[in-house]
């Protein structure tokens, strides 16, 4: 199957043209009339998931192997290293990153990780209406994501009625919303302040952690092609001790 068809079906699920303006989604290596019969799903392109392809597959990951301009493709740093191994394979690369947090992600985290019920979808931003202590709701994420230490800030709001849910970093978004308590990921030292003195409570899911269900989202979507679907599971970079 050539490459065009899957990209156009992609498009039609999650169109690129919805990604944010810094963005860099979209067919990022190879030709579209490269024909493919075996596809790679993962949140990242790793070493590990390089290494293992077969030759002349795809690769459609979530986060873009390339967001800069590259000036060369030598050395043995990342990301020039993998993309130079890639070429060497003949190994495409699509990535659906934040037209897949608009049209899929967002939602499914919420509704079939986190179990919460949908009251309104703006942009990035979920709002979903809930009745939890504080502490209740924090037991609860860490239930669902299996995480043992989670970042908090508590900014006195005992009982939580009204939440908000953003995969991945949703820390800019925080001027934005509009709840008793956020959930997003990679908040910032001083993102934490600003919520705390404006009585916005945070819960920190952790991006790789609220994102981790890319691949088998996608997977669904992909059945109806005839083509080896491979799910790869990325590695979290960060490690807890």
């Amino acid at each position: 199957m050539k490459i065009k068809e899957i990209y156009e079906y992609l498009d039609t699920i999650s169109p690129f043209s919805t990604q944010s303006a810094w963005d860099n989604s979209g067919l990022l290596l190879g030709d579209f009339e490269q024909e493919v019969s075996k596809v790679y799903l993962a949140l990242d392109v790793d070493i590990d998931l390089v290494e293992n392809a077969s030759e002349n597959s795809l690769f459609i990951v979530h986060h873009p192997l390339i967001f800069k301009g590259l000036k060369h493709l030598s050395g043995v740093l990342y990301p020039q290293k993998l993309l130079t191994k890639m070429i060497q394979k003949n190994i495409a690369l699509i990535a659906m990153h934040t037209n897949f947090d608009l049209s899929h992600l967002n939602a499914y985290f919420t509704s079939e990780i986190l179990g919460f019920k949908i009251k309104e979808q703006n942009e990035f931003l979920i709002y979903c209406d809930v009745d939890f202590q504080f502490e209740e709701l924090i037991q609860h994420v860490k239930k669902c994501l299996k995480l043992d230490h989670i970042r908090v800030v508590n900014a006195h709001q005992k009982q939580i009625k009204s939440l908000a849910i953003c995969t991945g970093s949703g820390g800019d978004l925080i001027s934005s919303v509009k709840a008793d308590c956020f959930l997003s990921g990679d908040f910032k030292y001083h993102q934490a302040l600003e919520s705390y003195h404006n009585k916005l409570s945070l819960i920190d899911i952790g991006h790789y952690e609220s994102e981790l269900c890319f691949s088998e989202i996608l997977a669904k979507d992909l059945q109806k092609f005839h083509l080896e679907v491979i799910i790869s599971v990325s590695k979290n970079p960060f490690q807890y001790f």
